[in-house]
């Protein structure tokens, strides 16, 4: 594949930086291949596109689906953003731990984040656009979600900025107070 992969400290959970073949004129990259992108370890079907844009300090998340579970691969077409995912897989090694990486569209970096994480990120530019692939349809009676702010996951959120947040955002709970059978399961 003409990507770089980097392996994170969560397997499973990777960051993926696109050959960018660029000249006076600008860039190209392709951001995704099927073949490519199977081959490096995104081996699965996507069915729906999202389109964020958003303002600085605008904190999405942390969001997920329970029995429609996504796996998303992630990127910023214009700004910087802090993604973040977190392990919420009841029985996994890695329960509770998070992976960060900043994403813009300097860097071209890609996360993948496989199903059982709860996923969100902070704007750090006077805008972003993110743009996710899904492995699942959006379904709006499926929505769970982990307080962005929860202690015991540790997250090193940008401190210059204050975030802004939804309020169904604001009113998730800590990790700890998410009853269990609104979690997955590891496999």
């Amino acid at each position: 594949m003409n990507s770089l992969i980097t392996p994170t400290d969560i397997p499973g959970v990777f960051v993926l930086t696109p050959r960018v073949f660029g000249d006076s004129r600008g860039f190209f990259l392709e951001t995704y291949q099927r073949l490519r992108y199977g081959d490096a370890g995104v081996d699965v079907e996507f069915v729906q596109d999202n389109h964020s844009r958003s303002s600085r300090g605008v904190l999405r998340g942390l969001h997920y689906q329970l029995r429609n579970p996504q796996a998303k691969l992630i990127y910023v077409a214009r700004g910087e953003v802090l993604d973040v995912a977190v392990d919420i897989r009841r029985g996994s090694p890695t329960f509770g731990r998070c992976v960060t990486c900043h994403l813009s569209d300097n860097n071209h970096r890609q996360i993948y984040v496989p199903t059982g994480f709860a996923h969100g990120f902070c704007v750090l530019s006077e805008q972003a656009d993110v743009i996710y692939k899904c492995t699942d349809f959006y379904a709006p009676d499926d929505e769970y979600g982990v307080l962005w702010s929860d202690p015991a996951l540790a997250i090193s959120w940008p401190t210059q900025i204050e975030p802004m947040l939804s309020a169904k955002d604001a009113a998730l709970r800590p990790l700890r107070d998410i009853p269990p059978e609104h979690l997955p399961l590891f496999r």
